[in-house]
């Protein structure tokens, strides 16, 4: 059976990248796939959130309308905390800090450590509320995952992680990714439709045939 490379870009904020995640993994399993994380920030900072969406009120309220739709969807609906994030003290956070901690844990761990960062983040995020584009959060869902503080924290602040995050939004625009979640097989250039575990599996079936 042919063995397939399936790009993945997301945005550690958004929650329809959350639904996928847990999707993908059951897949990559069942398919052998290879899976190559790629950071995709939205918004990279307060000002492009304000750019973008408005007030911090204003940003808050329509993002948590998609957190709602998303939500009833999700195969984990639970771990989607609206209320926790509409009550939190802090303005809804752009992707940018949590995305160059996904790429610091890639670095001293390869894709495997850029995975579980991403979605241990996203659970940081959408289920306990808590604020991912503050540096500290990132550094303790690292010492969460087993990294040495000491290392991580190194390697974060390289200016190459904030380049490898560039490099992927580069990569991004070359292929004109425009939203996340998106997921593109590299072998047929198919960018998957995304939804239940079902379809997704059809159309990585259909992927195969083509590349056998």
């Amino acid at each position: 059976m042919a063995t397939l490379t399936v790009e993945f870009y997301h945005d550690v904020v958004c929650c329809w990248c959350f639904n996928i995640s847990s999707r993908l993994r059951e897949l990559a399993t069942e398919f052998d796939l290879k899976v190559v994380h790629r950071t995709f920030v939205l918004q990279a900072s307060r000002a492009e959130m304000a750019s973008r969406w408005g007030t911090p009120d204003q940003a808050r309220e329509t993002i948590l309308g998609h957190w709602s739709v998303c939500r009833q969807v999700s195969d984990r609906p639970e771990l989607v905390d609206i209320d926790a994030m509409r009550t939190a003290k802090f303005d809804y956070p752009h992707g940018l800090t949590a995305a160059i901690g996904c790429k610091s844990a890639e670095r001293l761990g390869g894709q495997p450590a850029h995975w579980d960062m991403f979605d241990r983040l996203q659970l940081a995020h959408l289920s306990e509320a808590r604020n991912v584009a503050d540096t500290e959060v990132v550094f303790s869902v690292a010492d969460e995952l087993g990294h040495d503080a000491r290392l991580f924290a190194e390697v974060f602040r390289d200016p190459a992680s904030v380049r490898a995050v560039e490099q992927d939004r580069h990569r991004a625009r070359a292929l004109q990714v425009h939203s996340v979640p998106t997921l593109i097989i590299r072998e047929t250039g198919t960018r998957l439709v995304n939804g239940p575990t079902d379809d997704l599996a059809a159309q990585l079936r259909t992927a195969m045939r083509l590349v056998a």
